[in-house]
């Protein structure tokens, strides 16, 4: 063979690899483009993880109100029950007012002394909204009270004083 047709040769192996490559990446190209005609656009939504419910209470005024309102901003009450052991039910709407009297008539039978704080554990039992669903939460709190006035002519009253775990 002549020096001439040995580089003939490999001229036309060298196109013959070069047209292989152009065919492997023109079918790459070609799927690519396929497939991201198919592709929509990926949403990244960030999700909130779910809060457990806790409750805070303030007293209002002289004390014959306990509001209890959730300590998350995110949660909106529906509706709550304090349980008192030994007593039926308290139902509290969703502004979350407890009152006094329902307390006073929930601990009718105790005998306590007049101007000591006092307290009794609670079960509260709460329906709350989160992220847009309805939600059912609750737990063990306590609720210290004290007993006022009485005497001769007077009769006692109770003024709630806190809510706490």
């Amino acid at each position: 063979m002549s020096t001439q047709e040995s580089r003939r040769r490999w001229i036309s192996l060298g196109e013959l690899i070069a047209l292989a490559a152009l065919i492997v990446s023109a079918a790459g190209v070609w799927i690519a483009w396929k497939s991201s005609n198919q592709d929509k656009p990926t949403r990244v939504v960030e999700q909130r993880q779910m809060v457990p419910l806790r409750l805070r209470a303030s007293a209002d005024g002289d004390g014959r109100t306990l509001t209890i309102v959730p300590a998350d901003s995110s949660h909106a009450l529906e509706s709550l029950t304090v349980t008192i052991k030994g007593a039926s039910a308290i139902e509290i709407g969703s502004d979350g007012r407890l009152s006094a009297g329902d307390v006073e008539t929930a601990l009718k039978n105790r005998k306590e002394p007049k101007d000591v704080t006092e307290s009794v554990p609670v079960r509260i039992d709460a329906r709350y909204v989160e992220m847009g669903a309805e939600r059912r939460g609750g737990g063990s709190y306590v609720l210290r009270y004290r007993w006022e006035g009485g005497g001769l002519f007077g009769g006692r009253s109770l003024h709630l004083v806190s809510l706490s775990r």
